[in-house]
């Protein structure tokens, strides 16, 4: 994981406030809010090598109810702390996830149109879209190894298997409920799919291409959210955005701990030993501590922060 003292500040979106948020990396005050963003801002790909963040404008909805869907994708100087340039993803809307492939480029579900598009960095166009067999891919995550893109299609009860290089659906594995965030593993052995309806993990066999397990979460009473693997592949965090809770599970799955957060967490940032959880219900940030898996501390940010990252 990064250490503690090497972050210049920290980049939040605040989705329920409509706003994009620079806070200062030890006392977490909002030092920079930009505004007047096309609604709304959802999720965030924030690349601190290159100095530039991005952040999808998916339209005034939310998934599978989202009738005014947009089609931007808003870039940021995270030095300068500025707004600096808009991607239009037209013809394909709702822009939702955005993932770095091993070739440099942006790959971004655009749910409304059921496809990935495909952005180049250096002119800030889209170049391809990848259909992925569903009517409304939602998250994406892509391998490791770079060899495969693998998105989770909510309401389909479907993975989509996308080979990469090819930018060709291979397939679309099945699971018995419908999902809601996906992880994978260091190795790429295993696709982590979020049941929607239950408090429950698929864990899927990526070279079967089949739910190899389930895995129910401990002191969880309603469906998770978001799956998110440490840096350095040591523990899982696991949002349930309707039982205000986060659960830290270790790789093998056999030990996890519910931790209560504010209401409704979402996405989080590995940081140094700490995990840090968006709550978009009650504008607050939480702090984890991961060794002792406990509650550490909270702030405020915002109306109600989705994701954040550090840089």
């Amino acid at each position: 994981m990064s250490e503690p003292g090497d972050a210049r500040g920290i980049i939040a979106v605040d989705k329920m406030g409509g706003k994009v948020l620079f806070l200062n990396p030890a006392t977490y005050e909002t030092e920079v809010a930009i505004d007047g963003l096309p609604r709304n801002v959802h999720e965030l790909l924030a690349l601190p090598e290159t100095g530039l963040a991005y952040v999808p404008i998916y339209g005034d909805g939310i998934h599978g109810r989202n009738p005014n869907p947009q089609h931007f994708v808003c870039v940021f100087d995270l030095g300068k702390r500025t707004h600096v340039a808009t991607i239009d993803t037209r013809p394909y809307i709702a822009p939702h996830t955005p993932k770095l492939g091993p070739d440099g480029l942006i790959y971004i579900t655009c749910e409304n149109s059921a496809v990935v598009a495909v952005i180049d960095r250096k002119t800030n166009k889209v170049v391809e879209a990848i259909d992925t067999g569903s009517t409304n891919g939602h998250r994406l995550i892509v391998s490791p190894d770079g060899s495969r893109l693998y998105t989770e299609n909510e309401e389909d009860t479907t993975v989509s298997v996308i080979d990469l290089p090819r930018r060709k659906l291979l397939g679309k594995i099945e699971t018995p409920r419908p999902l809601a965030g996906l992880a994978i593993s260091a190795d790429g052995r295993t696709v982590v799919a979020v049941d929607d309806a239950e408090p429950t993990l698929f864990l899927i066999d990526a070279e079967a291409g089949r739910i190899r397990d389930e895995v129910r979460l401990e002191g969880v009473a309603k469906a998770a959210q978001i799956a998110r693997y440490a840096p350095d592949n040591s523990i899982i965090g696991v949002t349930s955005l309707t039982s205000d809770t986060v659960s830290l599970i270790d790789p093998s799955f056999r030990q996890q701990t519910a931790i209560k957060v504010g209401r409704q967490p979402m996405d989080m940032a590995f940081h140094g030993d700490e995990l840090f959880i968006a709550c978009q219900g009650d504008g607050s940030v939480h702090v984890i501590d991961v060794p002792n898996k406990r509650h550490k501390r909270s702030f405020a940010a915002g109306v109600g922060c989705e994701t954040l990252a550090f840089f």
